[in-house]
Protein backbone atom coordinates (compact mmCIF):
# COMPACT_ATOMS: atom_id res chain seq x y z
CA UNK A 1 0.00 0.00 0.00
CA UNK A 2 2.94 2.47 0.93
CA UNK A 3 4.71 2.02 -2.50
CA UNK A 4 1.30 2.28 -4.45
CA UNK A 5 0.65 5.87 -2.54
CA UNK A 6 4.36 6.71 -3.15
CA UNK A 7 3.91 5.58 -7.03
CA UNK A 8 1.18 7.65 -7.15
CA UNK A 9 2.71 11.05 -5.77
CA UNK A 10 5.46 10.78 -8.02
CA UNK A 11 2.64 9.76 -11.14
CA UNK A 12 0.80 13.27 -9.56
CA UNK A 13 3.86 15.51 -9.21
CA UNK A 14 5.04 14.49 -12.91
CA UNK A 15 1.57 15.13 -14.33
CA UNK A 16 1.73 18.93 -14.51
CA UNK A 17 5.24 19.57 -15.34
CA UNK A 18 6.07 22.29 -17.80
CA UNK A 19 10.15 21.95 -17.14
CA UNK A 20 12.42 17.93 -17.07
CA UNK A 21 15.44 17.64 -16.49
CA UNK A 22 17.77 17.64 -19.44
CA UNK A 23 20.65 16.51 -17.58
CA UNK A 24 22.79 16.39 -14.74
CA UNK A 25 26.41 17.86 -13.69
CA UNK A 26 29.59 16.59 -11.58
CA UNK A 27 30.71 17.88 -8.65
CA UNK A 28 34.60 16.86 -8.40
CA UNK A 29 36.15 17.07 -5.15
CA UNK A 30 39.87 16.64 -5.10
CA UNK A 31 42.42 14.66 -2.68
CA UNK A 32 46.04 13.12 -3.05
CA UNK A 33 46.38 9.73 -3.24
CA UNK A 34 50.39 9.30 -4.32
CA UNK A 35 52.65 7.39 -2.28
CA UNK A 36 53.71 8.59 0.35
CA UNK A 37 52.01 12.20 0.95
CA UNK A 38 48.92 10.95 0.07
CA UNK A 39 45.38 9.01 1.49
CA UNK A 40 43.31 6.09 0.48
CA UNK A 41 40.18 4.40 1.62
CA UNK A 42 38.54 8.03 1.26
CA UNK A 43 35.04 7.41 2.20
CA UNK A 44 32.34 10.10 0.97
CA UNK A 45 28.54 11.11 0.89
CA UNK A 46 26.92 10.57 -2.57
CA UNK A 47 25.28 14.43 -1.74
CA UNK A 48 27.66 16.01 0.97
CA UNK A 49 30.85 14.86 -0.43
CA UNK A 50 33.82 14.73 1.68
CA UNK A 51 31.91 16.92 4.14
CA UNK A 52 30.10 13.75 5.82
CA UNK A 53 30.01 12.19 8.32
CA UNK A 54 31.45 9.19 7.14
CA UNK A 55 34.85 10.57 5.48
CA UNK A 56 36.64 11.33 8.78
CA UNK A 57 36.25 7.54 9.97
CA UNK A 58 37.44 6.24 7.16
CA UNK A 59 40.48 7.99 5.31
CA UNK A 60 43.54 6.75 5.91
CA UNK A 61 46.94 7.87 5.72
CA UNK A 62 49.20 5.75 3.12
CA UNK A 63 52.28 6.41 4.65
CA UNK A 64 51.93 6.95 7.99
CA UNK A 65 48.31 5.50 9.13
CA UNK A 66 48.79 5.64 13.08
CA UNK A 67 50.71 9.17 13.62
CA UNK A 68 51.00 11.01 10.24
CA UNK A 69 49.00 14.40 9.81
CA UNK A 70 45.79 14.93 7.50
CA UNK A 71 45.41 18.20 5.80
CA UNK A 72 42.00 19.17 4.75
CA UNK A 73 41.03 22.52 3.18
CA UNK A 74 37.66 24.04 2.75
CA UNK A 75 36.89 26.56 0.48
CA UNK A 76 36.12 29.11 2.23
CA UNK A 77 36.59 30.72 6.39
CA UNK A 78 34.23 28.89 8.46
CA UNK A 79 30.79 31.60 8.23
CA UNK A 80 28.56 30.30 10.84
CA UNK A 81 28.69 29.74 14.39
CA UNK A 82 30.13 26.78 15.88
CA UNK A 83 27.25 25.84 17.84
CA UNK A 84 26.93 22.09 19.08
CA UNK A 85 23.61 22.78 20.68
CA UNK A 86 21.35 23.36 17.15
CA UNK A 87 21.83 25.27 13.48
CA UNK A 88 25.81 25.45 13.86
CA UNK A 89 28.49 24.31 12.23
CA UNK A 90 26.52 25.32 8.69
CA UNK A 91 29.72 25.69 6.26
CA UNK A 92 31.87 23.62 4.33
CA UNK A 93 34.59 24.07 7.30
CA UNK A 94 31.69 23.67 10.12
CA UNK A 95 30.85 20.49 8.59
CA UNK A 96 34.46 18.85 7.99
CA UNK A 97 35.02 19.86 11.93
CA UNK A 98 31.96 19.03 13.52
CA UNK A 99 31.89 15.27 11.57
CA UNK A 100 35.23 14.59 13.09
CA UNK A 101 35.06 15.77 16.54
CA UNK A 102 30.93 14.18 17.21
CA UNK A 103 29.57 11.13 17.26
CA UNK A 104 25.87 10.79 16.08
CA UNK A 105 23.45 8.08 17.20
CA UNK A 106 22.99 6.77 13.54
CA UNK A 107 24.20 9.09 10.39
CA UNK A 108 23.03 8.44 7.12
CA UNK A 109 24.02 5.97 5.01
CA UNK A 110 26.53 7.69 2.24
CA UNK A 111 25.16 6.11 -1.05
CA UNK A 112 21.85 5.24 -0.41
CA UNK A 113 18.91 5.32 1.32
CA UNK A 114 18.40 4.46 5.53
CA UNK A 115 20.58 4.71 8.10
CA UNK A 116 24.13 3.35 9.54
CA UNK A 117 23.82 2.31 13.47
CA UNK A 118 26.59 4.51 15.13
CA UNK A 119 26.32 4.59 18.71
CA UNK A 120 23.50 2.57 19.56
CA UNK A 121 21.70 -0.72 18.06
CA UNK A 122 17.82 -0.67 17.99
CA UNK A 123 15.46 -3.46 17.75
CA UNK A 124 11.83 -2.45 16.94
CA UNK A 125 8.84 -4.60 18.10
CA UNK A 126 5.64 -3.23 16.31
CA UNK A 127 2.41 -5.09 17.20
CA UNK A 128 -0.07 -3.05 14.83
CA UNK A 129 -1.84 -3.17 18.12
CA UNK A 130 -1.80 0.27 21.19
CA UNK A 131 1.25 -1.19 23.72
CA UNK A 132 0.92 -0.26 27.13
CA UNK A 133 3.90 1.59 28.36
CA UNK A 134 5.25 0.47 31.67
CA UNK A 135 3.95 2.91 34.54
CA UNK A 136 7.70 3.26 35.72
CA UNK A 137 8.74 4.74 32.38
CA UNK A 138 10.11 8.14 32.47
CA UNK A 139 8.62 11.60 30.59
CA UNK A 140 10.07 14.57 30.06
CA UNK A 141 7.57 17.60 31.36
CA UNK A 142 7.13 20.25 28.69
CA UNK A 143 8.87 23.57 29.92
CA UNK A 144 11.11 22.49 33.03
CA UNK A 145 12.40 18.95 31.71
CA UNK A 146 11.92 16.90 35.00
CA UNK A 147 11.84 13.77 34.36
CA UNK A 148 8.38 12.13 35.63
CA UNK A 149 6.76 8.86 35.97
CA UNK A 150 4.30 8.14 32.84
CA UNK A 151 1.75 6.25 34.80
CA UNK A 152 -0.40 3.85 34.37
CA UNK A 153 -3.07 3.37 31.05
CA UNK A 154 -0.29 5.33 28.49
CA UNK A 155 -0.03 3.52 25.09
CA UNK A 156 2.70 3.98 22.27
CA UNK A 157 2.53 1.99 19.18
CA UNK A 158 5.49 0.73 18.96
CA UNK A 159 8.68 -0.06 21.63
CA UNK A 160 12.27 0.35 20.51
CA UNK A 161 15.51 -1.22 22.62
CA UNK A 162 18.84 0.48 22.30
CA UNK A 163 21.71 -1.01 23.59
CA UNK A 164 23.83 2.32 24.08
CA UNK A 165 27.44 1.95 23.32
CA UNK A 166 28.86 4.53 26.15
CA UNK A 167 32.60 5.57 26.15
CA UNK A 168 34.76 8.53 27.61
CA UNK A 169 34.07 12.20 26.82
CA UNK A 170 37.38 14.30 25.77
CA UNK A 171 37.46 15.58 29.09
CA UNK A 172 37.96 12.64 30.44
CA UNK A 173 34.68 11.57 31.70
CA UNK A 174 32.76 8.43 31.79
CA UNK A 175 29.13 8.61 29.59
CA UNK A 176 27.01 7.46 31.79
CA UNK A 177 22.81 6.57 32.00
CA UNK A 178 22.47 10.56 33.46
CA UNK A 179 24.30 12.03 30.23
CA UNK A 180 21.68 9.04 27.88
CA UNK A 181 18.67 10.85 29.89
CA UNK A 182 19.29 14.55 29.92
CA UNK A 183 19.37 14.73 26.02
CA UNK A 184 15.25 14.09 26.48
CA UNK A 185 15.41 16.55 29.77
CA UNK A 186 17.15 19.47 27.66
CA UNK A 187 14.75 19.01 24.64
CA UNK A 188 11.66 19.32 26.67
CA UNK A 189 13.08 22.21 28.24
CA UNK A 190 13.83 24.35 25.96
CA UNK A 191 11.69 22.69 23.20
CA UNK A 192 8.48 24.18 24.90
CA UNK A 193 6.93 26.89 27.60
CA UNK A 194 8.02 30.57 28.34
CA UNK A 195 11.62 30.11 27.62
CA UNK A 196 11.81 28.15 24.40
CA UNK A 197 14.60 28.34 22.28
CA UNK A 198 13.09 28.61 18.30
CA UNK A 199 15.58 26.45 16.82
CA UNK A 200 15.48 23.91 19.27
CA UNK A 201 11.73 23.79 19.18
CA UNK A 202 12.11 22.81 15.54
CA UNK A 203 14.97 20.55 15.66
CA UNK A 204 13.50 18.26 18.56
CA UNK A 205 9.70 19.23 17.53
CA UNK A 206 9.09 15.35 16.16
CA UNK A 207 10.41 13.88 19.34
CA UNK A 208 8.63 15.60 21.47
CA UNK A 209 5.53 14.74 19.91
CA UNK A 210 5.72 11.16 19.62
CA UNK A 211 7.75 10.41 22.72
CA UNK A 212 5.55 8.47 25.49
CA UNK A 213 8.22 6.85 27.32
CA UNK A 214 11.91 5.92 28.38
CA UNK A 215 13.19 3.28 30.96
CA UNK A 216 16.50 2.22 31.40
CA UNK A 217 16.39 -1.94 31.85
CA UNK A 218 19.85 -2.66 33.18
CA UNK A 219 23.86 -1.48 32.29
CA UNK A 220 25.67 -4.10 30.51
CA UNK A 221 29.43 -5.59 30.44
CA UNK A 222 30.55 -6.07 27.13
CA UNK A 223 34.59 -7.36 27.53
CA UNK A 224 36.81 -7.40 24.51
CA UNK A 225 39.74 -9.44 24.48
CA UNK A 226 42.67 -7.77 22.98
CA UNK A 227 45.84 -9.89 23.27
CA UNK A 228 46.64 -10.52 26.85
CA UNK A 229 44.44 -7.27 27.98
CA UNK A 230 40.85 -7.47 28.61
CA UNK A 231 38.41 -4.27 28.08
CA UNK A 232 35.68 -3.92 29.34
CA UNK A 233 32.55 -1.56 27.99
CA UNK A 234 29.16 -0.40 30.02
CA UNK A 235 26.16 -0.83 27.90
CA UNK A 236 23.13 0.70 28.96
CA UNK A 237 19.79 -0.78 27.07
CA UNK A 238 17.16 1.55 26.96
CA UNK A 239 13.87 1.24 25.89
CA UNK A 240 11.72 3.75 24.23
CA UNK A 241 8.17 4.29 23.69
CA UNK A 242 6.95 6.15 20.35
CA UNK A 243 3.81 7.01 18.93
CA UNK A 244 5.19 6.10 15.11
CA UNK A 245 3.47 4.36 12.30
CA UNK A 246 5.85 2.71 10.58
CA UNK A 247 9.20 0.65 12.22
CA UNK A 248 11.44 1.53 9.09
CA UNK A 249 12.33 5.12 10.52
CA UNK A 250 11.59 4.99 13.83
CA UNK A 251 14.82 4.46 15.74
CA UNK A 252 15.55 7.72 14.21
CA UNK A 253 13.25 9.87 15.71
CA UNK A 254 14.27 9.98 19.75
CA UNK A 255 17.25 7.91 20.03
CA UNK A 256 18.83 7.71 24.00
CA UNK A 257 21.93 9.44 22.85
CA UNK A 258 23.99 12.92 23.46
CA UNK A 259 27.21 13.60 21.62
CA UNK A 260 27.38 16.25 24.32
CA UNK A 261 27.80 15.33 28.59
CA UNK A 262 24.81 16.33 30.67
CA UNK A 263 27.66 19.17 32.76
CA UNK A 264 28.31 21.07 29.50
CA UNK A 265 25.11 21.60 28.55
CA UNK A 266 24.08 22.43 32.12
CA UNK A 267 26.82 25.01 31.40
CA UNK A 268 25.36 26.30 28.22
CA UNK A 269 22.10 26.32 29.60
CA UNK A 270 23.23 28.63 32.95
CA UNK A 271 24.55 31.01 29.92
CA UNK A 272 21.46 30.94 28.08
CA UNK A 273 19.39 31.49 31.27
CA UNK A 274 21.62 34.74 32.33
CA UNK A 275 21.73 36.28 28.77
CA UNK A 276 25.10 35.59 27.73
CA UNK A 277 24.49 33.91 24.63
CA UNK A 278 21.49 32.50 23.10
CA UNK A 279 21.46 28.77 22.42
CA UNK A 280 20.33 29.49 18.47
CA UNK A 281 20.74 31.84 15.72
CA UNK A 282 17.21 32.20 16.08
CA UNK A 283 17.35 32.91 19.44
CA UNK A 284 19.77 35.30 19.16
CA UNK A 285 18.03 37.30 16.65
CA UNK A 286 15.02 37.22 18.51
CA UNK A 287 16.44 38.25 21.73
CA UNK A 288 19.71 40.56 20.81
CA UNK A 289 22.11 37.94 21.67
CA UNK A 290 25.48 36.37 20.23
CA UNK A 291 24.98 33.16 19.26
CA UNK A 292 26.13 30.27 20.96
CA UNK A 293 30.03 29.64 20.18
CA UNK A 294 32.21 28.12 22.98
CA UNK A 295 35.51 28.15 20.55
CA UNK A 296 35.65 31.11 18.35
CA UNK A 297 33.29 33.61 20.49
CA UNK A 298 36.82 35.30 23.46
CA UNK A 299 34.00 36.86 25.43
CA UNK A 300 31.44 33.68 25.56
CA UNK A 301 34.85 31.55 26.32
CA UNK A 302 35.60 34.02 29.35
CA UNK A 303 32.28 34.09 30.72
CA UNK A 304 31.86 30.50 30.55
CA UNK A 305 34.64 29.95 32.62
CA UNK A 306 33.24 31.90 35.39
CA UNK A 307 30.14 30.41 34.87
CA UNK A 308 31.61 27.01 35.39
CA UNK A 309 33.69 27.76 38.77
CA UNK A 310 30.55 28.53 40.43
CA UNK A 311 28.84 25.29 39.23
CA UNK A 312 31.85 23.65 40.50
CA UNK A 313 31.72 25.28 43.95
CA UNK A 314 27.73 24.83 44.15
CA UNK A 315 28.25 21.18 42.66
CA UNK A 316 25.07 21.68 40.55
CA UNK A 317 22.98 18.94 39.53
CA UNK A 318 20.35 19.66 37.05
CA UNK A 319 16.94 19.12 38.59
CA UNK A 320 16.22 16.40 36.13
CA UNK A 321 19.17 14.36 37.13
CA UNK A 322 19.22 14.90 40.82
CA UNK A 323 18.46 11.01 41.20
CA UNK A 324 21.08 9.98 39.10
CA UNK A 325 24.43 12.00 40.21
CA UNK A 326 25.22 13.24 43.46
CA UNK A 327 27.27 16.25 44.52
CA UNK A 328 30.77 14.84 44.56
CA UNK A 329 30.44 13.46 40.91
CA UNK A 330 28.88 16.81 39.83
CA UNK A 331 31.82 18.75 40.93
CA UNK A 332 34.41 16.38 39.38
CA UNK A 333 33.03 16.87 36.36
CA UNK A 334 33.10 20.44 36.02
CA UNK A 335 36.47 20.66 36.99
CA UNK A 336 37.48 17.77 34.43
CA UNK A 337 35.75 20.61 32.08
CA UNK A 338 37.78 23.54 33.31
CA UNK A 339 41.06 21.35 32.61
CA UNK A 340 40.25 20.68 29.19
CA UNK A 341 39.33 24.38 28.75
CA UNK A 342 42.99 25.25 29.95
CA UNK A 343 45.05 23.07 27.71
CA UNK A 344 42.61 23.87 24.85
CA UNK A 345 41.49 27.24 25.12
CA UNK A 346 37.68 26.55 24.11
CA UNK A 347 34.58 24.32 25.68
CA UNK A 348 33.50 22.30 22.79
CA UNK A 349 34.03 18.92 24.36
CA UNK A 350 31.93 15.59 22.87
CA UNK A 351 32.44 11.95 22.35
CA UNK A 352 33.74 11.04 18.94
CA UNK A 353 36.49 10.02 16.99
CA UNK A 354 38.36 13.25 17.62
CA UNK A 355 38.95 16.29 19.88
CA UNK A 356 39.36 19.85 18.85
CA UNK A 357 42.87 20.32 20.21
CA UNK A 358 43.10 23.98 19.12
CA UNK A 359 41.89 26.70 16.74
CA UNK A 360 44.20 29.11 15.93
CA UNK A 361 41.76 31.52 13.57
CA UNK A 362 42.31 30.32 10.77
CA UNK A 363 42.98 26.35 10.86
CA UNK A 364 41.53 23.84 13.39
CA UNK A 365 43.44 21.28 14.59
CA UNK A 366 42.13 17.94 15.47
CA UNK A 367 43.60 14.98 17.68
CA UNK A 368 42.86 11.72 17.17
CA UNK A 369 41.01 10.64 20.72
CA UNK A 370 42.78 7.40 21.01
CA UNK A 371 41.08 6.60 24.37
CA UNK A 372 40.38 2.20 25.49
CA UNK A 373 36.28 3.10 25.60
CA UNK A 374 36.45 4.02 22.52
CA UNK A 375 33.97 1.65 21.17
CA UNK A 376 34.45 2.05 17.08
CA UNK A 377 37.84 0.40 16.10
CA UNK A 378 39.80 1.02 12.74
CA UNK A 379 38.17 -0.52 9.59
CA UNK A 380 34.23 -0.27 11.13
CA UNK A 381 33.48 1.29 8.42
CA UNK A 382 35.18 0.36 5.56
CA UNK A 383 32.96 -1.43 3.71
CA UNK A 384 31.54 2.27 3.29
CA UNK A 385 34.31 4.12 1.80
CA UNK A 386 33.96 2.24 -1.80
CA UNK A 387 30.34 1.23 -2.80
CA UNK A 388 30.46 -2.07 -4.48
CA UNK A 389 27.17 -2.34 -6.83
CA UNK A 390 25.65 -5.77 -8.44
CA UNK A 391 24.05 -5.70 -11.18
CA UNK A 392 21.24 -7.62 -12.99
CA UNK A 393 22.22 -9.59 -16.12
CA UNK A 394 19.29 -11.81 -16.59
CA UNK A 395 15.97 -12.82 -15.93
CA UNK A 396 14.35 -15.85 -16.57
CA UNK A 397 10.77 -16.94 -16.32
CA UNK A 398 10.08 -19.81 -14.10
CA UNK A 399 6.26 -21.88 -13.45
CA UNK A 400 6.75 -20.49 -10.07
CA UNK A 401 8.03 -16.87 -11.21
CA UNK A 402 11.08 -16.34 -12.09
CA UNK A 403 15.12 -16.30 -11.64
CA UNK A 404 17.08 -13.25 -11.56
CA UNK A 405 20.89 -13.58 -12.62
CA UNK A 406 23.36 -11.01 -11.45
CA UNK A 407 26.97 -10.39 -11.18
CA UNK A 408 28.86 -8.37 -8.55
CA UNK A 409 31.61 -5.92 -7.93
CA UNK A 410 34.61 -6.73 -5.07
CA UNK A 411 37.61 -4.90 -3.98
CA UNK A 412 41.39 -6.72 -4.98
CA UNK A 413 44.67 -5.10 -3.97
CA UNK A 414 47.47 -5.30 -5.75
CA UNK A 415 50.39 -3.82 -3.07
CA UNK A 416 49.05 -0.59 -2.10
CA UNK A 417 46.26 -0.11 -4.41
CA UNK A 418 42.97 -1.45 -4.73
CA UNK A 419 40.29 -2.01 -7.85
CA UNK A 420 37.20 -3.13 -8.53
CA UNK A 421 36.21 -5.98 -10.16
CA UNK A 422 33.22 -7.42 -11.74
CA UNK A 423 31.73 -11.07 -12.21
CA UNK A 424 30.15 -14.01 -11.27
CA UNK A 425 29.09 -14.14 -7.93
CA UNK A 426 29.44 -17.80 -7.71
CA UNK A 427 33.24 -17.38 -8.83
CA UNK A 428 33.96 -14.94 -6.39
CA UNK A 429 32.58 -17.30 -3.46
CA UNK A 430 34.77 -20.06 -5.00
CA UNK A 431 37.66 -18.46 -4.44
CA UNK A 432 36.99 -17.09 -0.78
CA UNK A 433 36.50 -20.89 0.05
CA UNK A 434 39.89 -21.35 1.14
CA UNK A 435 40.71 -17.74 2.17
CA UNK A 436 39.25 -15.84 5.50
CA UNK A 437 35.78 -14.07 5.64
CA UNK A 438 32.92 -14.36 3.46
CA UNK A 439 31.75 -12.79 -0.28
CA UNK A 440 28.57 -10.94 0.26
CA UNK A 441 25.55 -12.06 -1.56
CA UNK A 442 23.87 -9.47 -3.70
CA UNK A 443 20.36 -8.50 -2.61
CA UNK A 444 17.36 -8.45 -5.57
CA UNK A 445 14.98 -5.55 -4.57
CA UNK A 446 11.66 -6.26 -7.02
CA UNK A 447 7.77 -5.00 -7.37
CA UNK A 448 5.50 -7.14 -9.14
CA UNK A 449 3.14 -4.51 -11.13
CA UNK A 450 0.04 -5.66 -12.12
CA UNK A 451 -1.91 -5.11 -15.13
CA UNK A 452 -3.76 -2.02 -13.59
CA UNK A 453 -0.77 -0.45 -13.13
CA UNK A 454 -0.84 -1.19 -9.21
CA UNK A 455 1.90 -3.10 -7.24
CA UNK A 456 0.78 -6.34 -6.38
CA UNK A 457 3.58 -7.58 -4.00
CA UNK A 458 7.23 -6.41 -3.44
CA UNK A 459 10.23 -7.29 -1.26
CA UNK A 460 14.21 -8.38 -1.45
CA UNK A 461 15.36 -12.05 -2.20
CA UNK A 462 19.04 -12.57 -1.69
CA UNK A 463 21.17 -14.74 -4.13
CA UNK A 464 22.29 -18.25 -3.86
CA UNK A 465 25.65 -19.53 -4.17
CA UNK A 466 24.96 -19.09 -8.40
CA UNK A 467 24.48 -15.92 -7.83
CA UNK A 468 20.72 -15.83 -8.80
CA UNK A 469 17.78 -14.76 -6.57
CA UNK A 470 14.72 -17.19 -6.93
CA UNK A 471 11.76 -15.23 -6.54
CA UNK A 472 8.35 -17.25 -6.30
CA UNK A 473 5.05 -15.42 -6.82
CA UNK A 474 2.11 -16.84 -4.95
CA UNK A 475 -1.23 -17.18 -7.16
CA UNK A 476 -5.14 -16.91 -5.71
CA UNK A 477 -6.73 -20.53 -6.01
CA UNK A 478 -3.45 -21.86 -7.29
CA UNK A 479 -4.55 -20.91 -10.75
CA UNK A 480 -2.23 -18.78 -13.33
CA UNK A 481 -2.83 -15.19 -12.33
CA UNK A 482 -4.07 -12.89 -15.61
CA UNK A 483 -1.37 -11.70 -17.75
CA UNK A 484 0.39 -8.64 -18.20
CA UNK A 485 2.42 -8.56 -15.39
CA UNK A 486 5.58 -6.53 -15.14
CA UNK A 487 8.53 -7.15 -12.55
CA UNK A 488 10.77 -4.66 -12.05
CA UNK A 489 13.98 -5.88 -10.22
CA UNK A 490 17.22 -3.81 -9.03
CA UNK A 491 20.05 -5.72 -7.38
Amino acid sequence: ERINLERSLVALLQSGCERVVLGYTERREHYGKEYSQGVENVGYDAIEGLASAIFPRTVKLRDFPWNGWLNAAAPAPPSSAWNPVVGGFGDVFGRLVWWAIADPALFPSPHGGGWIENRVNASVAKTGRPLAVPEDALIPEPGSGRLVPVGRGKTAALRIVYRVRNSAFHDGTPMSVADVLYAYAFAAAWGAGAAADPDVAAATALARERLRGVRVLRVETETLASGEDKLNYEVPVVEVYLDVDSGGEAAMVAPPWSTLPWHLLALLEEGARRGVFALSGAGAARRGLPELDPVRNAAIVRKLGDLSRELEERAYVPPALAPYVNADEARNRYRRLREFQAAHSHWLVTNGPYLLDRWDGSKAVLAAFRDPSYPKGLGSFNAHAVPLKAYVTRIERRSYGAEVYTETEWLERLGRDVRIVRGSFAMKLAERLTSAGASPAPVCHYLLIGPEGAVATAGAARAGGAGACRREFPRPGGRPGPGGYRLVVAS
